[in-house]
């Protein structure tokens, strides 16, 4: 049994039905995770080579990986990274690791940008990046025009052609490359710079996403009050070969890192804050409490705690007109526009994941 020769295959299929009995719901998928970190292949070379014989020394590295799994670590933390969007990101113990959930999250910033900042429509040749979940983040804003159409026209034509001029006014303004606050233009193509504030950027990955798929028209900074997120996402940042003036990670307290001459002036206040309420942190799995930073999980009585203070500080932080998006939990999503409401913020809209299920919170802050 020792002079057993262990190949790919074989290896594959032991750590799937292995890990299976301790509980892995997705077993095969972790198992090639695994194999690819310990391999340095591809997914798809896993299976073109499954005859091929593992070293020893891949052997052993696959031995501690499975040890580490079956005792419920996550996958992410054990082989160091994850893809997010168009990116591979490094991940790594004390920081959040990085969910589908969010990359939906960072498209509905981008879909922002792209209308009401950048002038990227269909009409401007700006390269879009094709995502599978696009088809259905559009189905979804299809369905709320609709809807707003149909209000307007209860309502009167006379203020939904009001709405249109001014759509059509502020489309032509952003068309031209105009920034009416500050009158900057953009580096490329006549467009102004995006500028994104990002509150507990964790791995970084999305600000990282944001300057990767609008290249050369964003700015972000974000912030994160552990230093050991910031220090993982200036190395993701350094890895993608980005520099500190497209996305600048500090380390503080929600807002407090912006200097004062950058307050008042972000297009868009994007955050995945701690948002899981206390209830639910203790029905959590195991593998979430016993390994991620419960610093960036639980969000007090009703998950709510931080985004009432980011919804207080946007306000200061974003032009008129600017974004608020968060990420918050499914349970909390009505709650969070209503603070929205009260706070004053116009637009304020619930955004669907993937799995159709309340997740994030748009609300854009009244003109001055």
């Amino acid at each position: 049994m020792a002079n057993e020769v262990w190949t790919i295959g074989r290896c594959l299929d032991w750590t799937r039905d292995y890990l299976g009995k301790k509980g892995d719901e997705h077993a095969r998928y972790t198992a090639e995770l695994l194999l690819t970190s310990v391999t340095g292949m591809k997914r798809i070379d896993l299976y073109m080579g499954l005859d091929k014989p593992m070293s020893p020394v891949e052997l052993d590295r696959m031995h501690q990986a499975v040890v580490r799994r079956a005792k419920g670590e996550p996958v992410q933390y054990i082989t160091g990274t994850t893809g997010f969007r168009t990116l591979e990101i490094k991940c790594a113990p004390g920081v959040l690791i990085p969910r589908p959930e969010t990359e939906v999250l960072v498209g509905e910033v981008l879909d922002y940008l792209d209308r009401s900042v950048l002038g990227a429509g269909p009409a401007s040749g700006r390269a879009r990046v094709e995502l599978p979940w696009n088809a259905q983040v559009e189905e979804a804003r299809r369905a709320e025009e609709a809807a707003a159409a149909k209000r307007a026209e209860e309502e009167g034509t006379e203020a939904a052609g009001e709405t249109a001029l001014v759509a059509e006014d502020i489309s032509a303004d952003v068309a031209a490359g105009l920034d009416a606050e500050s009158g900057q233009s953009g580096a490329q193509d006549g467009q102004r710079v995006a500028r994104v504030l990002e509150v507990g950027c964790g791995t970084g990955c999305i600000s990282l996403s944001i300057a990767a798929e609008r290249e050369g028209s964003v700015r972000c900074v974000s912030t994160d009050v552990n230093p050991k997120a910031v220090e993982l996402a200036i190395a993701n940042r350094d890895a993608l070969h980005m520099d500190e003036e497209t996305v600048a990670f500090r380390l503080g307290d929600l807002v407090s890192p912006v200097r004062p001459d950058e307050a008042g002036a972000f297009d868009v206040l994007v955050s995945n804050p701690p948002y899981i309420p206390r209830k639910v942190m203790e029905v959590l799995p195991l593998e979430v409490t016993d390994y991620e930073p419960h610093l960036a999980l639980e969000g007090g009585e009703d998950g709510l705690d931080i985004f009432r203070r980011l919804v207080a500080a946007a306000p200061r932080m974003l032009r008129p007109g600017g974004l608020l998006a968060c990420e918050l939990h499914e349970e909390s999503l009505q709650d969070a526009a209503a603070i929205c409401t009260a706070a004053g913020f116009k637009d304020v809209r619930i955004i669907e994941d993937l799995a159709r299920r309340p997740r994030i919170i748009l609300a854009t802050v009244g003109e001055a």
